[in-house]
């Protein structure tokens, strides 16, 4: 915010009973009220939009280590961009320990850190602090999608206050409890800060399922009051929750957490195991097909449809059969040429 330096004599105050000293012919000085003409050649510099006192100082460092990706960095340079009470600093080296942060956040004068440490190229971690007394959490950070990338239809002011949103379940078990105090202080933006802007217009949510955090960030439409999703969004993974600052004695460690190591492990297991499946298989075929034939003289088969008859007693018929009589409702032909003769018809 640029501000006019003040002159000798108060015109750059912007007083309106400001006094000019004149001097007269015979060398008296006579003091008279500046004129409306003169008033209105002076700059008066505007009141800020917001006449409160900035009390609430946080000041937020969001950095990271050597060899993180592009995602990993558009998603910094996103949480920067939303939080106009974070400061940036140059990459930390992986050599160095953690507990230096510390002392980088000292230099900075920042209370709340945001540090992002990538391992292996491909793991990516995020840790949130309290600094220097703590407490800190651990994350393992899954599924980003950045500004750019997500191409959301939603927009917000930059610099504006947002407002959070957590789930039920922040306020029914400790150590959730205690994450959502530590996303308060980190994520929301001090009343009257210096580069914020007084309008509520989007929305933080953090939302619990399946043991993990997920992060989502919307616009407040006015009209309606709907939600228009902005992004990023993440997924946050705890890992551990420290009582110190990047470290100290552990308050609670996540039993449902899997290292990516393990799962990857797995992976590689289950594919192994499925391939070994396929080879056995193909050997049994193979050896089916290399074995020798017998050729069976007799087939067993042929035994099973030879069922013996039901034996007959044996008679001897002397006379011939009587004739059976004519089934009723059907005449020979013979007979009916008679009836048809009797009647005159031929």
């Amino acid at each position: 915010m640029s501000a006019l330096k003040r002159k000798r004599g108060g015109k750059g105050g912007g007083a309106k009973n400001t006094k000019k000293v004149k001097f007269a012919e015979n060398g008296e000085s006579k003091t008279n009220v500046t004129t409306d003409q003169e008033q209105k050649n002076e700059i008066n510099i505007p009141a800020p939009v917001s006449m409160g006192k900035w009390k609430n100082k946080e000041r937020v460092l969001v950095f990271s280590s050597r060899g993180i990706n592009f995602r990993t960095r558009h998603l910094m340079q996103d949480l920067r961009t939303m939080m106009p009470h974070a400061k940036a600093d140059t990459k930390m080296d992986r050599k160095d320990k953690l507990f230096v942060v510390n002392e980088v956040c000292e230099i900075k004068n920042c209370n709340k850190c945001i540090y992002f440490e990538a391992k292996k190229k491909q793991d990516l971690y995020m840790w949130i602090a309290n600094v220097p007394h703590g407490p800190s959490a651990k994350f393992l950070v899954q599924n980003v999608h950045t500004l750019a990338e997500l191409k959301m239809t939603g927009n917000c002011l930059k610099g504006s206050r947002p407002l959070l949103s957590f789930d039920p379940q922040f306020d029914s078990v400790p150590h959730y409890s205690l994450l959502k105090e530590l996303f308060i202080q980190t994520f929301s933006t001090p009343q009257y800060h210096p580069k914020s802007q007084p309008f509520v217009d989007h929305v933080f949510t953090f939302t619990i399922a399946d043991n993990r955090i997920w992060f989502r960030n919307y616009q407040i439409i006015e009209e309606d009051a709907s939600l228009v999703e902005i992004g990023p969004r993440f997924v946050l993974n705890l890992i551990k929750i420290f009582q110190g600052s990047f470290g100290g004695p552990t308050l609670y460690e996540n039993p449902h957490f899997q290292s990516p190591n393990m799962q990857r492990r797995m992976v590689r297991l289950a594919l192994a195991a499925k391939h070994r499946e396929r080879q056995l298989v193909r050997e049994i075929q193979k050896a089916k097909r290399m074995e020798t034939k017998e050729v069976l003289k007799e087939d067993v088969t042929d035994d099973v449809f030879d069922t013996p008859a039901a034996e007959k007693p044996v008679e001897i018929e002397l006379e011939a059969p009587p004739p059976k009589p004519p089934k009723k409702g059907k005449l020979t032909e013979l007979r009916r040429k008679t009836r048809l003769k009797r009647k005159g018809i031929r």
